[in-house]
């Protein structure tokens, strides 16, 4: 039997990068699938035919990530749709580096918007359900620099960290009602985000790496598959990095 078999995953932010990759080693191992992401764009099309391919069911919704009222809806929509929600994603993320002393104040308003209170919106909406069937677990991306920081990033640092602690506290909450809350540290990934940055940037992160390598999505979906499976039914407040050890 497949580690998620016939269970129902939403992931935030999956239609590309690491919620990709996520979706896609969920649906491997016999997840249905629903993602949203702010748009129905032909790369959340094309991945949920790629999904349908393994034999689940998967669609793609458009919403806003940080709007409260969006996010109950799309609970609601995908309860519709799939009849549960037994696994919760919150990917959903953006950047908006610079120096403390340039940094707008809307750079760190929209940062803390999407990244930390999208993840409030999708927990406090998706927890009647899990409340509901006495089961769930929800696992948020965080990131290394929400644990050590990080120059130029003071918006993003804070959203992460702010996570990981709303990571610990919900899985106190919930805990009694097998609900379990967890929380991934990405250090260095191969994403579009990344793709970004100059080579010689992505050097000097990658010389610091004790694996001397860039990460790849895939090496944090197989830690979403542990934590969303029953492989890992005993761990919960936990903050695990996926960072080839720059972090240690």
């Amino acid at each position: 039997m497949k580690l998620l078999e016939s269970k129902t995953a939403l992931i935030t932010g999956g239609s590309r990068g690491i919620g990709k990759a996520i979706a896609l080693m969920f649906a491997s191992e016999g997840a249905n699938l629903a993602f949203s992401d702010l748009f129905y764009d032909e790369q959340a099309q094309a991945l949920e035919n790629e999904l349908h391919a393994f034999g689940v069911k998967a669609k793609a919704y458009a919403s806003d990530a940080s709007d409260f009222s969006a996010a109950e809806s799309l609970i609601d929509k995908v309860v519709n749709d799939f009849g549960t929600i037994d696994i919760l994603v919150n990917n959903a993320g953006i950047t908006r580096d610079n120096l403390l002393l340039r940094m707008t104040e809307s750079d760190w308003d929209i940062v803390i918007k999407v990244n930390l209170k999208s993840v409030f919106n999708h927990t406090k909406a998706v927890q009647k359900v899990m409340l509901r069937q006495k089961s769930g677990s929800i696992i948020n991306m965080s990131s290394v620099v929400g644990v050590s920081g990080n120059a130029g990033q003071s918006n993003y640092s804070a959203s992460k960290a702010g996570l990981i602690g709303f990571t610990k506290s919900v899985a106190q909450e919930l805990g009694a009602r097998n609900i379990r809350c967890n929380a991934i540290a990405p250090g260095f990934i191969e994403t579009e985000m990344t793709n970004k940055l100059t080579e010689e940037v992505k050097q000097e992160w990658i010389k610091d790496i004790p694996l001397k390598r860039a990460g790849k999505p895939e090496d944090v979906a197989r830690l979403a598959l542990f934590l969303a499976s029953g492989l890992s039914a005993y761990i919960t407040g936990q903050v695990i990095n996926v960072c080839g050890g720059m972090n240690t």
